[in-house]
């Protein structure tokens, strides 16, 4: 059996403690089947010394400057079994009464004051984070604050700009910024949409107000992420019912892939208006319906009367750009289903731990965190994986590393199918696995069903 565990420098630190964790419970799976295999040896007279030395190759790739701010002592040391200390130092993180809380300041790096000098930490840094703390709703959000700062800084003056002064080197600049911003923004915003703000409730108006200045710049039509997302997919949780279900696809399949995309880039105006009248909800369908015409029109009135070459590089490459990455990243999310129970949040969606969807992205990578408790904060996804890791293994749930949703999807494209077992962490039963066997695990979960089975599996919600 091989294992290729890789600690990126870049994992937050609660991403750290989590592999680290999993890491320890291969390691110690691998140990037991070791000690088996030599006993069994022992018991046919066999030389201990002929017994194989397997390596597992767990921490071959693993960085120590990171490990020693994630853990204060080496895996080799621990318990078997640390998940209650894990879960401990992750709460104590986590909250604002303890003397180990550590607010998210900036998502590039977790420990701000050891980048700056002592006198700029004690009298810009600090007095910062206290500001901001009083602000956003949660206090560990302060990262939220910083890039709300940022997006009205460079976001809006930018696009003022380019309608005043257009170029297209200013444009292809403008356009590439937002590139960068989009995921970040975007899951920003979908801890706002879920938990229907991210500042506190003496500002809730501007907190009301401000997506409908930025979302239009960052590729999103005004409350359509939310109807989508909130109201429509987690209602359906990727079931035959779900606008963007991917089990009538076979995963692997790019003809498959175009078809899905190209169906939410030219119908999702239409389609999810039309879900909310078959679920007899002709409200949702108005507003839905209103909302997304009401972007289409301001994005005309802007083209017509401001500018159509600042409307371009502004508004429509940022909204083509998004709804490409979302279907993406969704595909991605829900690319792995297992045929047995297709409705099962463990086994419908996966997590990942890995540096652009938790650090750059509000943990987004703990998809199946959030799928069971939609309203999780994220800095709680990873105790709470942690917390539940013992059903994560039981159901068979799936966990990778180093790679993120876009190119899982990518890889899945190029049906690289060994790469992403490469990127497998195992958990209980999959750590017996060889390679060639995640492979073909992998492989049956990516399998298009077909309309006799969505009824025999999803007979309760059809």
């Amino acid at each position: 059996m091989e294992q290729h565990l890789v600690f990126d420098t870049g994992l937050t630190r609660a991403d750290h403690v989590v592999l680290k964790n999993l890491a320890r419970d291969v390691a110690a799976a691998d140990a037991a089947t070791a000690v088996a295999h030599q006993q069994h040896k022992q018991q046919l007279s066999i030389p201990v010394d002929d017994v194989i030395d397997h390596d597992s190759g767990i921490g071959s790739e693993e960085s120590s400057h990171h490990e020693d701010e994630a853990i204060n002592t080496p895996c080799e040391k621990d318990s078997p079994d640390d998940t209650a200390g894990d879960v401990a130092r992750l709460k104590a993180m986590r909250d604002p009464a303890s003397d180990k809380f550590e607010p998210t300041v900036l998502l590039t790096v977790d420990d701000c004051a050891s980048y700056v000098s002592p006198t700029f930490n004690r009298y810009v840094l600090q007095p910062y984070i206290a500001w901001a703390r009083r602000i956003t709703r949660h206090e560990t959000d302060v990262a939220m604050i910083t890039h709300l700062i940022m997006y009205f800084t460079t976001s809006l003056p930018s696009a003022i700009l380019l309608y005043n002064r257009f170029s297209y080197v200013h444009g292809v600049i403008h356009v590439a910024m937002h590139f960068y911003f989009l995921g970040t923004y975007t899951l920003m915003m979908h801890q706002h949409i879920h938990q229907r703000g991210i500042l506190a409730k003496q500002y809730a108006i501007f907190d009301k107000l401000f997506p409908y200045i930025l979302d239009p710049l960052m590729g999103h039509s005004w409350n359509t992420y939310y109807y989508h997302h909130v109201k429509h997919h987690h209602v359906e949780g990727n079931g035959p019912d779900d606008l963007s279900s991917t089990i009538r696809y076979q995963r692997d399949s790019l003809a498959d892939f175009v078809r899905y995309v190209g169906r939410f880039f030219f119908l999702v105006w239409v389609d999810l208006p039309l879900y909310f009248l078959r679920k007899n909800r002709p409200s949702m369908a108005v507003r839905a319906a209103g909302w997304e015409f009401l972007t289409y029109l301001y994005y005309y009135i802007m083209a017509t009367r401001f500018g159509g070459k600042a409307t371009l590089f502004v508004y429509l490459l940022p909204f083509l750009i998004l709804r490409l990455g979302l279907m993406v990243g969704n595909w991605g999310q829900h690319a792995f289903v297992d045929a047995d129970e297709p409705d099962s949040d463990f086994r419908s969606s996966i997590t990942l731990i890995d540096v652009a969807s938790n650090r750059f992205c509000f943990n987004d990578g703990y998809h199946t965190s959030h799928h069971l408790n939609p309203l999780r904060h994220w800095r709680d996804h990873p105790i709470s994986f942690l917390e539940q890791k013992p059903t994560y293994a039981r159901e068979g749930a799936l966990v990778f590393h180093n790679i993120d949703f876009l190119m899982i999807t990518a890889r899945l494209m190029m049906k690289d199918y060994e790469h992403l077992a490469r990127c497998m962490v195992p958990m209980g039963a999959q750590i017996d696995l060889t390679m060639e066997g995640r492979v073909a695990l992998l492989k049956t979960l990516t399998r298009r069903f077909s309309e006799d089975e969505i009824r025999d599996k999803f007979r309760k919600n059809t």
